[in-house]
This record gives C-alpha cells, structure tokens and sequence, in this order.
C-alpha cells in the first residue's frame, strides 16, 4: 500500500460521494491521515517520494500498518519507514483526549471482569473500537490513573476561592458481587484569578457527615482558603460539615435544589405558579426589593398554601444568603450554575457505562472528565470579573453584610456537634 503526499480535494471528494459508502467518513479520514504522514516523512527525508534531489538525507522504505482508534472507527494507519533511522509521528498518534480514553479503559474493565457483555459490546461497537487487549487496557489504564491522582491531589495554591459550590451524584458499582450505590463527591471554586476550578473529587459509600467532613478537611489542607460562600444542597451533613471546615462562610442554599423540594410540598395542580413567585424574588435588582418580594409571596401564599408559606419561612436565611453579595454575583450564579452544568455533562458521560466495574474505574472516568473540563474552565473567559470578586471580599470583611453562616436547623446544629466532638 503506497500513500501518496499530494492529493486533488475536488476530485477526491466526488470520488467518494459518489460512491456513498457506509464507511465514507473511515474511508474520508484513512485517506487524510496517510497522505498527511507521507506528506511529513517526505519533510524527514528531505524530497518527495520517488524523486532525485541533492538535498535529500534519508529515503524511504515501506511502511507498518498500525490500527487507529478514532471517533469514527478504526482505522487503518500507514505509517512510512525509513532506511535510516525511524519516523514515528508522536503528534498525530496520541491515542484519544483523557475522558474518551479513560471511557475505553472503563468498557475494557467490564469486559475482563466479565460484566455484561452483550452491553459491552454495544457499547465498543459504539465507540468504533474493533479489539482491545488486556496490555493496552493496563498501559491506559496506569497512565490516566496517573494523571487523575495527580489532579486530584494537586495544591489548591490559586486562592482566595471566594465562592465554592458542592454536589454529590449517585453511582452504581459492583462490590462483594453486588451492585451498590456509591457517592461522587464534587466540589467547584472562583479562584483569584476570576476562572472556576475543579476543586475535588472522592468517593464514598454514603453521603453523610463523615464523608463530607473528610471531603472539606482534604481541601482545606490541599489549600483552600478564603471561601466566603458556599452552594449546596441542604444536606444535614454536608452543612455541618462546612460549617466544620469553613468557619465564617455564608451557605447557600442551592436554587435547583430548593425548587425540587419545594415542588415535593406543593400540589401538583398549583406548582406552576408557585414556581413562578419564587423566581420573581430572584429576580429583584438589590437586597432590599428581593426581601420584600419574598414576604410578598408568603403573603400570597398564606391564605392558600399554608404549608408552602411555612415551608418557604423555614428556608428563608437559606435561600436568601446571596443578597450579602454585591447583585452581579447574583446574575451569574443563577443563570449559569456550574455545579448543574458540570453535573449533567458527568451523567451523559458515565451513563453509556451504567455500572462500574469497581471504584478505581469510576474515579478514572469522572476524574478524566473533571480534568478536561477544568482545562477548559482555565483556557477560557473569566467567570467572575476581579472587581467584582474584590468587591465580595471587602463587602464581607468590613461587615456592609452579615458574613455569619446561615442560622442551622436543629437537625445539621445536632450533626456539626456531632463531626467537632
């Protein structure tokens, strides 16, 4: 098999459609990246194939095929060989992006566990991968779990995080030749430079107190320091455990969170409207409009659902801790949560697996993800703006707000006692 350095894209691209293959975009890509590597072998060598030239100072001989997995499938690679010397293109062969590399290990995991096969099978299918083999999976497998530790470990030397949000997702896993439940515990941050991090990752068996103390305690001695707020849901022990960890935070009460638990206390026939009020108080443009609308709503709410007003009395502190922060801190928190947005790209990621096949795989995976998104976060455009985030500091330390955390309920005050004994 000879490929050629110099093709006629008009004439190729007819070629090809005309044939209407199933495989038209394999067959695309076979040919652009063989043409590519002799166009680059014929740079080493210092002439075009086949011609006589003075400035040449190697030839060519032959080539090794080698099977490449890309999104499209796999593909059959013709890598040139020299006379002298080899010619590996270390560029164009890495081997997939850490999320999609790490999600191959997952499936190659399953199949030497033996883990529903006919699933697997799909699922690699899916990916264009036609094999796998068990020294492939381990070098993968060593290496991402390499780099996952290690930014999983990293310092945390970009503070003050002024603002941190926390969230938990549920996950299966086979344990002791059962499937069980196990908790991913995340946590996002604005660092001083205005950029979201991914702070942390661990998993535990259960989202209590103990797990969350520990979660929190490790960041704070990787080097999280000057939080100001922190989202969450209402959690008893992942309050307490901030509370624990952080002192002088304001917590947060998540917006989706709340809503969800507010839905589950109002009838169904009257949730629209429900709705409808308490995103009229997030709404209001300063604290003092959006503490009148929220007695406004309970106003409206009395005569009709009076156990929605209780309940909404009950999470008002809660709800309402983001109107100690200057109002463009506000915007961006509700109209572009991370932790939500981050939460869904994890799920459409890990649900092609369903179930792990042990925890190390789970961490490699979501781990891989939370990589790749951080890297993003850091390329990308700044969250928060520094005045702003400067403002937020000041506001707090100069006492223009009241910076204590949120007065807890008997149920997380009950916990905190418990995680400080």
């Amino acid at each position: 098999m000879t490929a050629p350095s110099i093709i006629d894209p008009a004439r190729f691209l007819h070629e090809h459609l005309q044939q209407a293959s199933p495989n038209l975009l394999r067959d695309m890509l076979t040919t652009f990246v063989n043409t590519l590597l002799s166009a680059d072998a014929d740079a080493v060598c210092g002439a075009d194939y086949g011609v006589r030239s003075p400035e040449r100072v190697n030839s060519r001989n032959g080539y090794r095929h080698r099977d490449f997995d890309t999104r499209a499938g796999t593909i059959d690679v013709a890598i040139p060989k020299l006379r002298e010397g080899s010619y590996f293109p270390d560029w164009l062969l890495e081997r997939r992006r850490r999320a999609e590399r790490a999600l191959t290990s997952v499936v190659a995991t399953c199949y030497l566990l033996g883990v529903s096969t006919r699933r697997m099978e799909k699922l690699v299918e899916s990916l264009g991968i036609t094999r796998l083999s068990k020294s492939q999976v381990s070098v993968m497998a060593a290496e991402l779990d390499e780099q996952v530790e290690s930014f999983r470990t990293r310092p945390l030397d970009a503070g003050p995080y002024t603002f941190v949000a926390a969230d938990a997702l549920v996950m299966k896993v086979r344990e002791g030749g059962r499937v069980v439940n196990v908790h991913a515990l995340l946590a996002t941050g604005v660092n001083a430079d205005g950029h979201r991090e991914i702070l942390g990752l661990q998993v535990s068996s259960a989202e209590d107190g103990a797990g969350w103390l520990g979660f929190f305690r490790d960041l704070v001695a990787r080097g999280l320091t000057g939080v100001r707020l922190v989202t969450s849901d209402a959690h008893a022990g992942l309050v307490a455990a901030i509370g624990a960890t952080l002192p002088g935070a304001t917590w947060q009460r998540c917006r989706t969170h709340y809503a969800a638990n507010l839905m589950a206390a109002t009838p169904k026939s009257s949730w629209g409207w429900v709705k409808a009020l308490l995103h009229s108080v997030y709404d209001q443009p300063d604290a003092t409009a959006v503490q009148a609308q929220f007695d406004r709503v309970l106003d409206s709410l009395h005569d009709k659902l009076p156990h929605v007003a209780e309940h909404l009395e009950t999470a008002r502190a809660d709800v309402l801790a983001f109107t100690a922060f200057p109002k463009e801190i506000w915007r961006q928190i509700w109209s572009n949560n991370p932790a939500e947005r981050l939460n869904r790209e994890i799920r459409r990621r890990t649900d092609v697996v369903g179930i792990f096949p042990d925890r190390t795989s789970l961490i490699r995976l979501v781990g891989a993800v939370l990589a790749e998104q951080h890297d993003e976060w850091t390329e990308g455009r700044r969250y928060l703006g520094l005045d702003v985030l400067a403002r937020s500091r000041v506001t707090l330390v100069d006492g223009a707000a009241d910076a204590s955390p949120s007065t807890p309920t008997k149920e997380v005050s009950t916990e905190l006692t418990a995680l400080t004994a």
